[in-house]
Parts: C-alpha cells; structure tokens; sequence
C-alpha cells in the first residue's frame, strides 16, 4: 500500500536561480534495505551489506559532503547512505561528491548500500513549521538509523557520524544501539590505527578553519564570472564563446587556449583558437575546465610565444610571438573539472615551519599546467619530501591561488613506484584488482573442473574446425591471442578469406558486474612494468585466447572474393567455433613466404610430424600466407586510390648479448606480413562498420577520422619549403601524393620527419554514435574510408564488445531491447571510451619520458650522450631537435635568461646576438658567427634536468655545429647503434623481472600509424619485455599526438 503526498522543493536551476518546485510523494512500506541480515522479505539488491561487518555507519548530510574522502577510504566498509544523504551531497555540496559517494556504493568491495529513506513510511517525517534544514535532514537520517535497528532485529548497531554539537548532545542516548559520534570520535575510537583516516580528517579541518578565519577581503585578483543565464544568452548571441581551457605547459603561466566547440572546418582565422594570454584574463579557469570566453578587441591581439622556456615555472621576459591570433577573456566557467592532482611542498624550512602551527603553504603541482594550490596541514614537516595529492575547494575572487586540502601521500620523491603513481594518478587512472564478485561471474578451467564447449551453443554456431586451416600470427611472446585468419580456395576461383575474432560477448553479458567494470575501464593500460587489464585473465589469456589446438568460441567475418581484383562477391557475418592449427610468430610467417628453412622452435606445431607431413603442411601455410599477401597489397592498393595516407614512424629492434643484455639498437626493416595483418583487421574492421551502420543507423558505434584544421599543417608546410618541396593538404589524397614526393636521397630521416609533423597535425579519431553525427561526417580521413569502427580486439577495448553485441543483433531476429543502447546512452558511453583511452595513451607517453629519464641519469660522460641530431624547428631562442638515435625530439637553447649566447666553439655562454629567418638563425658573437638551417644534423649532449615538484625531463646541449659522425655513419640504414646498458637494473630496480607491453613497428598506415592499427586490432602483447619497451620508447616519442600546447603541432618548448 502507497501513502500519496505533495512534497516541495527548493532547487537551484540552470540559471542559478532558486525556483521552488512541487513533487508527488509516494511512502511504501515495502522499500529494501539492501542488508544480507535481513531476515524480511526484502529483496537483494547488487549493492549490500553483508554479515562481515562489525557495524553499520550512517553519515549525515554534512559529513557525506565535507568528509567524502574519509568515506572513500577502502578500510571504512558498512556504510549506509540514506536518500537524504545522497540528495544533499548532489544539491548542498557538488556532483563530483555525489559520484564518488556513489561509486562508493557500486564497488562490490566496498559493502555499503543505499536507502530510499524518504520513500519509505517507517523513516520519512515531514519537516515541521520553522524547523532548519539541516535539523529536519538529521531527524530523518536519526529515525532511518532507529529503523535499520529495529528492522534488522538488533543484529547490528548503527553509528551515526555529525559535527553538529547540538545533535550530538541532543541524539547521543535517544535509542538503543544507535550512537552518535563525530568523526575525530568515531576515529579515535574504531580506527586509531588508520593513519590515512586521521591525516586527511585534519587537513580538512584546517581548511576549514582557515575559511572561517580569514579576514575581509582585500582588493580582488580576478573579476567576478558572469552569472549563468548572461553566459547561456551571451553564447547564443555569439557575443561569448564556449570551449575546453587548454594551457601550454611550456609557458603554463602565460599562454591558454581555447578550441571552439564543433569547428573542423578550414577557415583558419574565423576557426582558430582564442588565444588566453595571462592569468589575469584566464581568470581563475584550470586547465581542463569548460569556460566561457569574451573576444578582445584586434588591437589586443598577438601571436604565440615562439621562445623555448628552460623552466615553465618561470614567468616569460621574452614578448617575442608569431602571428597574431584572436586573443580573449574567460568571462565565465560552465564545468569545473577539478580533479585529484599530484603535487608536492615546498622546499623552504620556513613555510614548513609555519604551516605546522597552522598557517597555509602553496603546494606545487606535478603539472606545469595547474595553479600552486593553497593548502593547510600539520603534517608538512613529516611529508615534505612525499609527492601528495590534493584537491581544489575554491577559488576566491580576492585570492591569487586556489585553496585546497591534503588528501593522502603517495611515497617518497624519486622512488620509481612513487613516479608511477603520481603518473597515474594525473592521468586520473585508478585501477585494481578484480573483486571475488567479478571473478564469480567468470567460468571456471582449471585441472579438477576443465571448461567445455557448451553443446547448445555448437548448435547455435558456424563448425568451421573440420573445414578451415584457421591460423593465427603474432610477435615472439604473445600469450593471449584474440584474432586469427583463414584463407581457402573455393570452386571457379573464388578465395574465401575470413577474419576470426575471439567472442568475449557470450562471456561478458550486458549490465553483469563484469561488464560494468570493463565499461569503467574501457581499455587496457600498458605501463613498462605492469598491465591493466580491463578483463579477467581467465578470460584474456585463456577463454577468449584463440590458442593453437583448442576449441573457442569466435565471431567471424567471412567474404568470398572474386578472382585476381579481390573484389567482394558475398559477406557472411556469425558466431563461429574454430580450432586454430597455427600459432605463428610474425618472422615464422615471413619466412614461410620467403620459402626459407624453418626450425621447429618457429612453428611448435610441425615438431610431431615426419618429413613427408611436415613438407606438406608448410606448403599448405606458405599457400596460404602468400595469398593473404597478395590480397592484402590489393586491399591496401584500393584504399590508397581513394585517398588514403600513409606516414611512416621509426622502427627499431634490440640486440642481445650471450648474458641478455642489450649491445645494440639496430633498424628493424617492416615485414611485409605486419601490413598484411593489419590491412585483414582494416578490412574487417570497415565491413562491421557497414553491417551495423545499415542495420541501426542511428545508434551504431563507429569511429571517424574528422579532417584536420588546415591551420595545424603550418609546420609541415613550412618543413617542405625549406627544401624546396610543396605540399597540398587540400584532401587526404593530395597530402599523401605530396608527402611521397618530398624525398631527400642524402637524407633518409627528412621524410621522416615530414610524415612525423603530419601525423601531430592530424585530428584525434573518435568513437561516436551514428545518431549523433550527420552522416557526411562518418569518414575515416587516414584510413580513406567512408565507414570505420573496432571490432578486433574486444579483448582489450570495451567498444569492440558493444560492436559485437550490435553485430549479433543485427543478423539476428530482432534485438532484446534490454541490450540496445539509444543514441544518446551510445554517445555519452562514447565520450565516456574516448576520454579513457586518451588517458592510457597519455599514461603510456609519461611513463615512456619517466624511463628515460631514468635511463639518462648520471651518465652525461658515457659516450651513448654525446649524439647526432637534426634541426627540425627554429625557435626566437634556440632549436627544436630531433635525436635519430633514439628517436627522442627536445630543445636546444642559444640563448639564456641574461641574454647571453652559447658558443659550440667553446661551449661557454658568451655576448652575443641572435638572428632568426624562415628557414635559419644565426648567432653572432664578438669573434665570429655560426647559421644553423632547418634539417641541418649537429651534434647535442643528452643530460637529465632534475626538478623536485616535477618530473624529470632531458635537456640537450650543443656540442659542434656538424653531425656526429658515429651515428652518421648508420644512417644510411635508417637508426643509427643504440644503447649499450643493462637498463633493466637501473630503471626498474632489478630486483624485479618486469614484463613491458607488446609493441608493434611504428609504420602509419592512412594517418593512423602501423603500432596503433595493430594495437587497436589485437590483443597480442609481446612479453620480450626489454625488446618491447625500447621499441615502444623509440617509436612512441616521434608520435606524441597529445596537445599539451593548445594548438596543435607546435612546440614551444
């Protein structure tokens, strides 16, 4: 039975205007407690708490949103959050609270549950005349713990958390088993123990206390933001612009921008982004957050710093810019996206000191990007030399800085595991093990209980064990294996070939606690030394591993192709069962098709046989593997007629000595299989896209390759010209006919180079729902295709599951609804999938720049320092370098802070002057001059700069105006000799054998290079740890595509 009645609301809308709103209530008498004691007949939700637990902690409004990082804390299990609670921590405090409490809830480890408090008859109580909000908000949160007592049969106490003085005296002894205490109380008490608990308890204190204790403010920093509903008119007028704050980090204090929102068009003045030059006209705005923004008038308008910044820390004295840009105010911010940021205290005795009795400190963040925080704890003296996080509270008009509070410690300041944290932490991944309710969704393959192929479900497929030489073909390591190949010859010279992906589907089924995890994960992330895998392993590296021998479920792409064009006759789609005959290696496979001998070690599988069978069988494969080549030169052919472009990256193999250590770096020539392997999954890939874009075309997950600005093809432009060349980006296909010809024969790391810009200038390919773009913006603009998605490599990236549900369905009878996304769910899980994997790729490239950091350290006389390098950009101050060798780009200064210029002659700052042009810069001296032009090769000295708050970075110092020879000698072969070092001792401790991430050969293919097809493609992660990680070193470091400076390919820094 329902009680029906009105209740009023007091809410905040979008303008910021308070509005009171009527709301029907209905009191059931027969709402859940989500509580496993419960001897009742409520029903079990997924969130619980469970019988473990000692007591049950019931937070009131106040300290839900104050104390919501003390509540997050893994140790603090039981909790129970009433209605109230939750809809005070949305309204009262912010949304970010209200999501962590949740997440909280939904994380199976944590055994806390929710209650609709307020819908229920037994707990709801009306708010009398006169009573305060928050008198009224901690009686139901009183009569909702007395409630739980009494319903659970006084099997567990309830402890409630305020500060309120009044309600603590008032409720201590109201009812039995019900307590009431505060949270330094409930602390000291149950978790005197618990260090972290106590720590962030007092710094949040402080903060608070300062808050209240600061006097009347002085005269403002900033001005005050517009209210909301004069932003909302002001952007659709078009008198105000809206967009994400991105700040340069190589002159974080002087330089931000601004990208309008939906513009990919190739108007470069009208489009470009606004220019925020200051903190004064940035106006409080963090890096990340989504502002407002007012044009300044053209007089106000100049060009980028075009001067390289040893420290970014330090303010710029140097006003020498390009061309001029629109430039503008943030007036406005319309989405805080303060997050947790890494930082670390000052080193000054003296603010230490004052700080301890209480006084405020300005923590300085990881970052270059974000603002000093300012923040109050008692425990800088014990963490003075700890990175820590933080988090912003405010940002006062009348205040410089923002203010914050300590949350916890990460470790010491340069111990390796600290590093990795604090890199991943402000890449805002935060990733642990599966929960035992996770794993419990999983089957089960062990020795006692061996998993089977489930009889109705071979029923229910395609057999092709008995008729298909399915194979698969990897690099030398790879353990899980989610994609393998078949190639037959059918009558009238018809070739089937078929692409065979692991089906993760059938395991991981829609809104099961599997699902939810990997949908929060998105991807799997790769470190040097440690995996994040966004799945089990029982089903990463065992059932959905298409492991030579063994029965698997699969999902396969099936085309009979016509003879010699290879032209599609007939596609068939379906859930298959294979057995793959053939694990290869991707050397094995060439070899095979070079007709070379093979060795039983290269493919395991022929060891049992004699010679006749073997002779046999490697005719059979090498059959095959010479017509998937064939037909993937064909595939790949067709692409680039219609425009696709190719850039090509560095590619390097390790050679090991007799002891395993490294004694060379070498090139490593392509094979023609990589192409071929990853021109099949391109190939599968498009036709997914076509079957689920025509079955649902408007909530198809796709993804699209948006054209680039033509604005961010400057330094390309420019590159070409100073050798004479031209290039024409008026489309995909007149950018790869360009490229082909910009060659230099003297010069093999010129086109390089070029493909390298072209690649930083291209736009980021994302994820989108096909009801969410129009379809004229579906185009892969690298790959040159008209439709594209992922559909290979469902074992590491949850969009390729949500395509092989839509492609199940599709050829089904008709779809559950129950699975089905609508267009604007698929968009924001879209958005959702885009943003986490751009913070493994940013994960990966920090961790990449930490190892080497790390590698260089102290070895400034060891001779793999002293190399050659190639002038690739000029800046007012110095050069943009790139390092052959170790495929490394930094900065090399002519000219310091004082003025003063460096003489490679005796490698000594002296007096001097600076002349830069187009394509060169000179230095002048008293003595003599020296002209250093685009693409000239030097020689630099590589050395670590050290900083406390920041991470380590390399700096290159001039040695001598020619090339050095060592390394020059190489370069007709491509990369010249490599490292010579056992660099696992010293970058990862040794004590520890470290397992790196697979890395493919860096040859980018229609403008998305070789390594991110084959990643993306497949599953297949090497396990030659050393090999890998240098490989991926090298490669990755030419192909930073993450945009720290705010307008594409330029680097100031």
């Amino acid at each position: 039975m329902m009680l029906k009645r009105d209740k009023f609301l007091n809410l905040k809308n979008k303008h910021g205007k308070i509005v009171r709103v009527v709301r029907e209530q209905y009191l059931r008498s027969d709402i859940p407690c989500n509580n496993e004691l419960c001897q009742r007949s409520c029903p079990k939700g997924s969130d619980c708490i469970p019988p473990s637990i000692s007591h049950i902690l019931v937070p009131d409004c106040f300290v839900a949103r104050t104390f919501s990082e003390i509540l997050e804390l893994p140790e603090l299990r039981g909790i129970l959050f009433p209605q109230t609670v939750l809809h005070s921590a949305l309204h009262e405090g912010s949304r970010r609270v209200y999501n962590r409490l949740h997440s909280k809830v939904h994380d199976g480890r944590s055994g806390c549950a929710i209650i609709a408090n307020e819908f229920c008859k037994e707990t709801f109580l009306p708010q009398e005349s006169n009573e305060k909000l928050e008198d009224w908000q901690f009686r139901l949160v009183f009569r909702t713990a007395e409630w739980y007592v009494d319903h659970l049969d006084g099997q567990k106490a309830v402890v409630i958390l305020t500060e309120n003085k009044r309600h603590l005296e008032e409720y201590v002894s109201r009812a039995a088993q019900v307590y009431v205490l505060s949270v330094k109380d409930y602390l000291r008490r149950f978790w005197s123990e618990l260090d972290e608990a106590a720590n962030i308890y007092e710094s949040l204190v402080v903060a608070m206390e300062t808050e209240t204790e600061e006097g009347p403010a002085r005269g403002k920093d900033y001005t005050e933001h517009l209210p909301a509903d004069v932003l909302e008119a002001g952007i659709k007028s078009g008198i105000f612009i809206e967009g994400s704050l991105r700040v340069n980090k190589y002159h974080a204090q002087e330089e931000a921008f601004v990208q309008r929102k939906g513009l990919d068009t190739k108007d470069t003045v009208r489009d470009s982004d606004i220019l925020i030059a200051g903190a004064q006209n940035r106006n409080r705005a963090v890096h990340g957050d989504v502002v407002v923004v007012e044009l300044l008038p053209r007089s106000q308008w100049r060009g980028r710093i075009m001067t390289l910044k040893e420290n970014p820390d330090d303010a710029d004295d140097d006003t020498d810019s390009g061309s001029s840009q629109p430039c503008g105010r943030v007036v406005g911010i319309t989405q805080r996206n303060w997050r947790d940021y890494v930082a670390t205290f000052p080193d000054q005795p003296e603010v230490i000191q004052l700080a301890m009795r209480g006084g405020k400190l300005l923590m300085v963040p990881w970052d270059y990007r974000i603002p000093k925080v300012r923040v109050g704890t008692r425990q800088a003296q014990a963490l003075k030399d700890h990175r820590v996080i933080v988090r912003i509270d405010t940002w006062p008009v009348d205040s410089q800085y923002p203010n914050g509070h300590f949350v916890r410690s990460l470790g010491p300041i340069g111990d390796l595991e600290t590093e990795l944290q604090s890199l991943l932490m402000e890449n805002t991944i935060s990733v642990g093990n599966f929960t035992e309710r996770q794993l419990q969704d999983m089957p089960v393959n062990s020795e006692e209980q061996p998993w089977r192929l489930d009889p109705d479900e071979v029923e229910n497929r395609r057999d092709l064990r008995n008729t298909h030489l399915v194979f698969s073909i990897d690099p030398k390591g790879c353990e899980d294996v989610d994609d393998t190949l078949s190639v037959r010859q059918l009558k009238k010279g018809f070739i089937e070939l078929g692409v065979h992906i692991a089906d993760v589907s059938h395991f991981v089924t829609p809104k099961s606690l599997t699902d939810m995890e990997a949908r929060s994960r998105s991807t799997t992330v790769y470190l040097p030394d440690r995996r994040f895998d966004m799945l089990p392993e029982i089903l990463s590296s065992d059932l959905c591993s298409l492991i030579g021998g063994a029965d698997r479920y699969a999902v396969s792409v099936i085309w009979k192709l016509r003879p010699d064009t290879f032209e599609v006759d007939s596609v068939w789609y379906g859930r298959t069962i294979i057995s793959s005959s053939y694990k290869m290696f991707y050397e094995a496979a060439q070899m095979v098709h070079d007709d070379l001998d093979i060795d039983d070690s290269d493919i395991p599988e022929l060891a049992q046989c004699d010679q006749e069978e073997r002779v046999n069988r490697i005719g059979t494969l090498k059959w095959s593997i010479d017509k998937l080549i064939e037909i993937a030169t064909h595939l790949k052919a067709r692409r680039i007629r219609e425009g696709a472009v190719q850039l090509e990256g560095v590619e390097v193999k390790v050679e090991l000595n007799e002891q395993q250590e490294i004694e060379n770096l070498v090139p490593k020539q392509t094979l023609e299989i990589h192409e071929t392997i990853a021109e099949c999954m391109i190939f599968a890939n498009h036709w997914v896209a076509r079957k689920i874009a025509q079955v649902y075309p408007s909530c198809a997950l796709l993804r699209h390759h948006p054209m680039p600005r033509q604005e961010q093809f400057a330094d390309l432009i420019l590159s070409a010209k100073a050798k004479d060349f031209n290039i024409d980006t008026s489309s995909n296909k007149a950018l790869a006919e360009s490229l082909n010809r910009c060659i230099d024969p003297e010069d093999i790391t010129y086109n390089k180079i070029l493909r390298s810009q072209a690649t930083k200038a291209m736009s980021n390919a994302l994820y989108f729902s096909s009801g969410s773009l129009s379809e004229n913006d579906f185009f892969h603009y690298g790959l040159g295709l008209t439709l594209y998605t992922h559909f290979t490599s469902p074992i590491r990236r949850y969009a390729d599951i949500i395509v092989h549900r839509l492609l199940m369905m599709s050829i089904s009878d008709g779809p559950s609804r129950g699975e089905m996304l609508g267009n604007a769910e698929l968009q924001q899980l879209c958005g959702h999938i885009n943003s986490r994997h751009r913070a493994a790729q940013n994960a990966e490239k920090d961790c990449q720049e930490l190892f080497q950091a790390l590698f260089f350290r102290d070895k400034e006389s060891d001779g793999c320092c002293t190399v050659d390098a190639v002038v690739h950009g000029l800046r007012n101050n110095g050069l943009l370098v790139l390092i052959p060798r170790y495929a490394i780009k930094g900065a090399v200064y002519l000219r310091d802070k004082s003025g003063l210029v460096w003489s490679c002659d005796h490698n000594e700052w002296t007096p001097g002057s600076i002349e830069k042009d187009e394509f060169s810069i000179m230095i002048r001296t008293a003595a003599t001059a020296w002209t250093y032009r685009l693409f000239e090769h030097i020689t630099v000295r590589i050395s670590v700069q050290s900083s406390r708050a920041h991470p380590d970075t390399l700096r290159f110092t001039l040695v001598k105006k020619e090339p050095h020879q060592s390394d020059l000698d190489e370069s007709t072969s491509g990369l010249g000799r490599g490292l010579r070092t056992d660099i696992i001792e010293e970058v990862t401790a040794a004590e520890k054998t470290k397992s790196f991430p697979g890395v493919r050969e860096k040859v980018n293919v229609m403008g998305t290079d070789f390594s991110e097809l084959c990643d993306m493609y497949r599953q297949t992660e090497e396990k030659d740890s050393l090999y890998v990680y240098l490989q991926k070193l090298q490669e990755l470091t030419l192909h930073d595509d993450r945009d720290d400076s705010g307008d594409g390919p330029v680097q100031t820094g």
